[in-house]
């Protein structure tokens, strides 16, 4: 069982011609020891790393035990270079051979002083798939040309992944959530330093500095980085988002409320139709563009952008430049839905892999601030969640109660509840033609044992978005059932309204998972299939709405499968307030706006993450 490695002919010996481990893919291989276990071969291919413990090469016996008694090994294992992340060099040191386990616990094997190097990975979690915990692995040898032969190489294969980031910006909140943002990233900063991720670090001092720093950095500086990491909640993120879209994504605006005041006629239930409105400026003469939305504005003056060759270069969406979310929120709904997790690690773990996947992007137009307000257009942009009636209600009220930390939404939450405020409003939206047979459907469905089968069927076919999605997936202006054209305007373009008294409208543009809705607001919204999910509460009964939101709270549940719910997918809707008072909850934050419209972006932009795991 023992051996002397410096008499060891194995490690003597580093041609891979002498070695008995046969692989066709194999492209080079050495005799090593893996600290905590024993002698070993590790053999690189094209794709990963590969190590077999040499007793059961030469032997053919099984390395986990040897007479009976149990061994603590990592004798044979694979490590795909897409999860790795640091190989280094480490000098003289001791390695330890495999533990054994006997009546007394774990006992160490013999030590010996060699050259080494560690190579970092990261791995899913055994209890929680979508968690990644980081791998380390030790290997030694004599000959310190070896390790450091290794050590090269591994890097070399790091370095020419182009996905894999170099230089970051980062923003650190220190007051997010829990006010532990500095603390959050002290504990991940070494894996971006362990990876050779150059990091400039910034921790905001007042509310609003990440928004400034982002729209005034040039485009030049902007491309010399790779991305831009928030640590943070939904909040600052939404706040970094703004501040880079706002001065550099060019777009026209959606249609304002008044522009869809055309005749119409009775849809005999509820909604109101409108028929083939054609809503063009007198001006676009251009047949390719979108009849509802006018030609290169600039979203902040209303006026003719002058754009200069260094702006026209930083366009949308822009692969090379992605956003990271280390969570440090309240609800951190973001991340819970692009990484599948809350947890610092494994964000900063798919950071720097170089982990992508797109995101809808919502562009809300506010027009009037107040019924009184004069048009004047100001723009924000969403990912996750617009809301009003209760949302907006809870996010004001909360404001009262900062100093309470997270703890301050369930106690305004509660307040707001108790007060069942209804607001009349309109809303109007895009129909879509998938969603126009789902309706006929369920309207044709009568009776209460009808409507649940019905919801039954809806739910069957829900297809939640999960890593590597298809539906994500699929590319632009390609047309299927699930995944319609990306051009959601065109003159045939028909808008539905629908007017009354609402408790609350959302407009969802990914399901919003959270750790108090383990679904989100609606199960089955995806990531980047280029629709906003509008979900209107009608005015109801105390208890009635009660029942919404415990569906909201519970696993598996029908939130939206109540006579009181509407829920329309839409790339597009309208919103008019017949109140004095109204107040938009975007992503977190407090957006007063008595008149809007809202466009969803199609994946506008990347972030470092892979989709949440099954």
């Amino acid at each position: 069982m023992e051996r002397n490695p410096n008499e060891n002919d194995f490690l003597e010996n580093n041609s891979p011609e002498n070695i008995p481990f046969n692989s066709q893919d194999s492209i080079f291989s050495s005799n090593l020891f893996l600290d905590g276990d024993g002698e070993i071969i590790l053999t690189q291919t094209s794709d990963k790393l590969h190590w077999k413990s040499i007793e059961s090469v030469l032997n053919g016996q099984d390395p986990s035990s040897c007479f009976g008694i149990e061994l603590v090994s990592k004798s044979e294992s694979t490590l795909c270079f897409s999860d790795i992340y640091s190989a280094e060099f480490i000098d003289l040191g001791l390695v330890h051979e495999a533990s054994f386990l006997n009546a007394r616990g774990p006992l160490l094997g013999q030590s010996f002083e060699m050259y080494r190097f560690t190579i970092r990975g990261a791995q899913k979690s055994k209890t929680q798939p979508s968690v990644l915990v980081p791998s380390l692995y030790t290997f030694g040898h004599k000959g310190a040309q070896t390790c450091q032969m290794w050590v090269n190489r591994i890097n070399d294969l790091l370095n020419v992944d182009a996905a894999r980031p170099k230089n970051l910006m980062v923003f650190v909140h220190p007051k997010s959530g829990k006010g532990l943002g500095c603390k959050v990233w002290e504990t991940v900063a070494p894996t971006f330093s362990q990876a050779k991720v150059k990091t400039k670090v910034t921790v905001t001092e007042r509310a609003g500095q990440a928004l400034d720093i982002m729209s005034s950095i040039t485009n030049k500086e902007l491309r010399s980085y790779d991305g831009v990491v928030a640590v943070g909640g939904d909040g600052f993120f939404n706040e970094i988002l703004n501040g880079l879209l706002l001065s550099r994504h060019k777009s026209s605006y959606p249609p304002r409320p008044a522009e869809l005041n055309h005749p119409i006629e009775k849809n005999g239930n509820g909604p109101v139709l409108d028929a083939n409105v054609d809503i063009r400026d007198p001006s676009d003469s251009g047949e390719d563009e979108s009849p509802l939305l006018k030609q290169s504005t600039n979203l902040r003056t209303g006026e003719d952008s002058c754009q200069t060759a260094e702006d026209l270069e930083f366009s949308f969406p822009n692969e090379k430049f992605r956003f990271g979310i280390i969570p440090a929120g309240s609800t951190d709904a973001i991340v819970i839905c692009t990484t599948g997790a809350r947890d610092a690690i494994t964000s900063a773990l798919q950071i720097v892999l170089g982990k992508t996947v797109c995101l809808d992007v919502a562009q809300v137009v506010r027009w009037k601030k107040t019924c009184t307000s004069k048009d004047e257009p100001s723009v924000r942009y969403a990912a996750s969640f617009a809301g009003y009636g209760f949302y907006g209600d809870v996010i004001t009220e909360s404001e009262k109660y900062r100093w309470m930390g997270p703890k301050r939404y369930d106690y305004a939450g509660t307040k707001v509840f108790l007060r069942h405020r209804s607001y009349e409003a309109e809303v109007a939206y895009v129909e879509v033609e998938s969603e126009k047979k789902n309706i006929g459907l369920e309207k044709e469905s009568s009776g209460n044992w009808t409507k649940g089968l019905w919801s039954l069927l809806k739910k069957s076919e829900r297809v939640a978005c999960r890593a590597n999605c298809g539906i994500c997936k699929t590319k632009a202006g390609h047309t299927s059932a699930r995944c319609p054209s990306l051009e959601p305007y065109s003159k045939d373009s028909r808008w539905l309204k629908s007017r009354g008294r609402f408790l609350s409208v959302g407009a969802a543009v990914i399901s919003c998972r959270n750790e108090k809705a383990p679904d989100g607001l609606v199960a089955d919204a995806h990531l980047s299939d280029g629709f906003l999910h509008l979900i209107l509460i009608k005015d109801c009964p105390h208890a009635f709405y009660l029942c919404h939101l415990l569906q909201l709270a519970k696993k598996d549940g029908n939130p939206l499968d109540f006579e009181f719910v509407e829920h329309h997918k839409t790339p597009a809707f309208t919103f008019t307030s017949f109140g004095k008072e109204s107040i938009w909850n975007v992503d977190g934050e407090l957006f007063q706006a008595h008149q809007l419209s809202a466009q969803v972006f199609r994946g506008l932009i990347n972030l470092f993450a892979s989709g949440p795991e099954a």
